[in-house]
């Protein structure tokens, strides 16, 4: 009998060490979905490619099987905040490094959980470019949720960043979460996948047919008083251009959204957290501000 309680004991043991680990043992990557993902045909090749770039780092060519990676801050700095992370790539590759790991780890210093998503690349040509891509997101925003009480997060301080691309499936995410764009698969789907809040670094494609300003927003971000406040951050001289930026803000301010809309005149595109001699790279200081200001971290 000793010998059976010592046992169930020890099970007891590895099960809370299994449950938190991501908690102790440094990044960890979990699939987004159980089995294949929703539109990935019966026979494709579930991997992900990549290979590495001078100036990005990772340059994720391929993803058939997305997945997150989670990246936890010091105890001593939790705030118990998580953002779920979108590198851009024109839905084509994501640069991982540039605008995902790497923007994990700044998270990390200011006690945030960061999470990697590796979203569906390239895009399928027959498709809207965001449509599985956003799939995944609805997906990833809900399983971090789900597992809030393991992973140490509030569930109602969950928020998306998304540079470029990203920053569009951001807010295509931040827009459309009142119904699945799949079936849902399991539990999982019955969690609600909105985000509390959004961050949209350089993001593109946000505007649809040009208005007279060229600020009209684009159909598949449709912006209402349930969507969450956001922040957005552009440079005037942005190949990209920062009309993506204001035509979001315009339709939050519409809906009396909270939002916070920064353009700077000078430092181009793509240049993640990398400070350059533009002003535009001190934005992470902006959104952490911005970040107290709407009460996901405390004030200072």
């Amino acid at each position: 009998m000793r010998l059976l309680l010592v046992s169930i004991f020890l099970i007891g043991i590895a099960a809370t060490h299994s449950q938190h680990s991501l908690l102790a043992d440094g990044p960890r990557v979990i699939d987004v979905w159980p089995a294949r993902a929703p539109g990935v045909a019966a026979d494709a090749v579930l991997e992900n490619k990549s290979e590495q770039n001078e100036r990005i780092g990772t340059r994720v060519t391929s993803v058939s099987k997305p997945t997150l990676t989670i990246y936890r801050p010091a105890k001593e700095k939790d705030t118990k905040a998580a953002v779920v992370i979108c590198p851009g790539g024109g839905y084509h590759i994501l640069a991982l490094d540039l605008e995902g790991t790497e923007v994990a780890r700044w998270l990390n210093e200011i006690g945030v959980t960061g999470i990697v998503l590796q979203y569906r690349v390239p895009r399928a040509k027959e498709l809207a470019k965001h449509e599985l891509p956003l799939k995944d997101a609805q997906r990833a925003i809900s399983i971090v949720r789900q597992h809030a009480n393991d992973w140490g997060i509030e569930p109602d301080k969950i928020g998306i960043l998304g540079f470029s691309a990203g920053g569009h499936l951001a807010a295509t995410a931040s827009t459309n979460f009142s119904t699945r764009t799949y079936d849902a698969v399991d539990a999982t789907d019955e969690i609600s996948c909105r985000p509390d809040f959004s961050v949209l670094i350089y993001p593109a494609y946000l505007t649809g047919e040009k208005g007279e300003l060229g600020v009209q927003l684009a159909d598949e971000v449709p912006v209402s008083d349930k969507t969450p406040p956001a922040i957005m951050i552009h440079a005037q001289n942005d190949g990209v251009t920062c009309n993506s930026s204001i035509a979001y803000f315009l339709a939050l301010k519409e809906h009396k959204i909270p939002a916070e809309l920064h353009i700077f005149p000078t430092g181009g595109h793509g240049y993640g957290l990398r400070p350059t001699e533009h002003a535009v790279t001190g934005w992470p200081a902006l959104v952490e501000r911005w970040l107290r200001s709407i009460s996901v971290l405390s004030a200072e």
